[in-house]
């Protein structure tokens, strides 16, 4: 079962702003086991010092070539516990998962300017596939 008081504030910690965060969120991650994981590493004294989100995409997923993916939506492990190998035990069995699930990629990003998480997912195997920029324009009423 998963441990809500230890993931929640990890998942607060990751993404601080992320309307993500909600209730509602949270437990359709927690009620769609066929397309949702989450994964803590709990340590001998009880304490959560990391987690892993993943999902299944069948949308297109930038630089994959099959469909469904598997998509690392989240890793995160307390600053005071990195460089342990929790993230690598994390990602291992998120790519376990995955493969019982049928995929056969699994995907993940990291903003641009987030150069620890850049080495962090070479250093777990993963490869640069392609940078995005992403543009937004805002959209007024039509007017007739």
């Amino acid at each position: 079962m998963l441990d809500h008081d230890g993931w929640l504030p990890l998942r607060v910690a990751l993404w601080p702003d992320s309307s993500s965060n909600n209730e509602n969120d949270k437990r359709a991650i927690l009620n769609a086991p066929e397309r949702y994981v989450v994964l803590i590493f709990v340590n001998e004294h009880g304490n959560t010092l990391g987690f892993a989100e993943a999902s299944i995409r069948v949308d297109y997923v930038n630089g994959t070539s099959s469909s469904p993916v598997a998509f690392l939506e989240g890793l995160y492990v307390r600053p005071a516990s990195r460089s342990q190998g929790i993230a690598r035990q994390l990602v291992a069995e998120i790519q376990h998962w995955a493969e019982e699930m049928g995929c056969t990629e699994l995907a993940s990003d990291a903003l641009l300017n987030n150069q620890g998480s850049h080495a962090m997912h070479e250093a777990l195997g993963f490869t640069e596939t392609e940078r995005v920029v992403y543009f937004l324009k805002p959209l007024g009423a039509i007017k007739t």
